[in-house]
């Protein structure tokens, strides 16, 4: 599964910006699990889960960003959101979009975009 984000970029605090991220699926992926958001901020060892939305539609959220960011998908398509209103500096950090999948074999596994670079201004 290769994904392709968009959507990065400088923004003030208090602004918005959307990630996209579309995946590209192969024959041998039985179906897609999960589809979610990570981040990785200036000087943090490990990404941290954002938002992640399942095949039923349930989002689970960080804490951080609960009310202010919504992930959402496009139903019909594997295509993705993450809409990010009320953008604090604290946001600041490289996204990553994720996708978890089964394949053909049973065999799960993750898969991660390139990432895409959020700065938020004070």
């Amino acid at each position: 599964v290769q994904l392709v984000e968009s959507g990065g970029g400088l923004v003030r605090t208090g602004g918005s910006l959307r990630l996209s991220c579309v995946p590209s699926v192969p024959p041998s992926i039985f179906s897609i699990n999960t589809m979610g958001w990570y981040r990785q901020a200036p000087g943090k060892p490990q990404r941290e889960l954002v938002a992640q939305i399942d095949g039923g539609g349930n989002t689970n959220y960080a804490d951080s960003v609960k009310g202010r960011f919504t992930v959402s998908r496009d139903y019909g398509k594997t295509t993705f959101h993450l809409q990010m209103n009320s953008l604090k500096p604290e946001d600041t950090a490289v996204y990553y979009c994720n996708v978890g999948a089964t394949g053909s074999l049973g065999e799960f596994d993750l898969y991660w975009g390139q990432g895409t670079q959020v700065t938020v201004s004070s």
